[in-house]
């Protein structure tokens, strides 16, 4: 949830910092550890209340992976936008073009992974209301 609040704050404020990136990584770490927990709580014989656990303890990798190509998607779209065919290209505009496509990518990014930090934690509390 810290992860969702950090994300949110930053895009709101339109700041870049590492503090948020570092959350992602971790959020991205902590469903990584999520489905280990699964793996071992599944071979252990854990009989879940309802069968939605095991949906909720895997769902935050899927989403994790998705907000990844969402990520590669959105930078490809910012080019696009500006009819760049890669990220070489830009560096052959002029300075001022070439901070702004990357402050607007970046930007984007931090929404997709903001986004996908709600989702995450969404799923975890489920998974919590499901065991």
């Amino acid at each position: 949830m810290l992860g969702t609040l950090a994300g949110a704050w930053a895009w709101w404020q339109g700041s870049l910092e590492r503090g948020f990136w570092i959350l992602w990584r971790l959020t991205q770490l902590a469903t990584t550890l999520l489905a280990a927990v699964a793996l071992i709580v599944f071979v252990a014989g854990y009989k879940p209340a309802s069968g939605l656990f095991w949906l909720y303890m895997l769902l935050p990798i899927a989403v994790s992976i998705i907000a990844e190509q969402l990520r590669a998607a959105s930078a490809d779209a910012v080019l696009s936008s500006h009819d760049l065919d890669d990220a070489q290209a830009v560096g052959e505009l002029p300075q001022s073009e070439q901070h702004l496509i990357v402050i607007t990518i970046a930007h984007r990014e931090l929404a997709v992974a903001a986004i996908a930090c709600f989702v995450i934690a969404f799923l975890a509390l489920r998974v919590l209301a499901t065991a």
